[in-house]
């Protein structure tokens, strides 16, 4: 992997969304903050085979927020 990397993203993370990502590259080992986000990073490209044009908005994505159905990530499918 080629160690010059050539842009920089900044994000604006809630303290939950942080802790996960510590949690995270706590548990297995990571160096830094940014190279946990990074493995992250693809992981969930690989897990979503980077599909496009879902027409939904950016609202809709976040780690502990809401899901992509429009719920929050802890109230389930609704199929109880």
């Amino acid at each position: 992997m080629n160690d010059l990397r050539g842009e920089r993203l900044q994000i604006m993370l809630s303290p939950e969304e942080l802790s996960a990502i510590d949690d995270f590259r706590f548990k297995h080992r990571m160096p830094t903050r940014a190279a946990a986000v990074r493995e992250l990073l693809k992981l969930g490209l690989a897990s979503a085979e980077i599909v496009t044009g879902t027409g939904l908005k950016s609202a809709n994505y976040g780690v502990l927020g809401r899901s992509p159905n429009g719920r929050n990530a802890d109230e389930g499918d609704g199929a109880d």
